[in-house]
C-alpha cells in the first residue's frame, strides 16, 4: 500500500483520517522538515523514504516531469476546497493512488468535479 507524505498545503488531519487506507503516511510538519522547506528538499525526503507526495502545489508537477520519479506525485488540481473534500477525493481515488506506485507514471492528477 502507498505511504503518503502530505505537503504543507494540505491539512495534517488527513494523516489520521486516512490512516486505514494509507498506513505509515505522515505530513511534512510531522517530519524534520519545517513549514517553509523548499519543494526540492521535500522531494528528496520523499524519494529517500519511499513516499508518494499528495499536494495542491503545481510546482511538484514540474519537478515530477523534470526529474521523473521516484517520488510520485498526486496533484489535487485547483484545490481550494475543505479538508473533508480532499479526504473524500483521496478515498475515492485510493485504488488509482495504489496503482500509481506500481507504475512508471510520475503523476496522478485528481480533479474536483463536484
Amino acid at each position: 500500500m502507498s505511504k503518503l507524505l502530505f505537503d504543507a498545503n494540505l491539512s495534517p488531519k488527513l494523516v489520521r483520517r486516512l490512516a486505514e487506507l494509507f498506513p505509515e503516511s505522515t505530513h511534512v510538519f510531522e517530519t524534520r522538515l519545517a513549514q517553509f522547506t523548499s519543494d526540492e528538499t521535500i522531494w528528496a525526503y520523499a524519494r529517500g523514504n519511499g513516499f508518494v507526495i499528495p499536494t495542491a502545489d503545481a510546482d511538484f508537477l514540474a519537478l515530477a516531469r523534470r526529474t521523473w520519479s521516484p517520488p510520485q506525485v498526486v496533484l489535487l488540481e485547483n484545490c481550494n476546497y475543505r479538508t473533508a473534500r480532499v479526504e473524500e477525493l483521496l478515498r475515492t481515488h485510493a485504488v488509482r493512488i495504489a496503482e500509481l506506485t506500481n507504475s512508471s507514471r510520475p503523476v496522478l492528477v485528481i480533479r474536483n468535479t463536484a
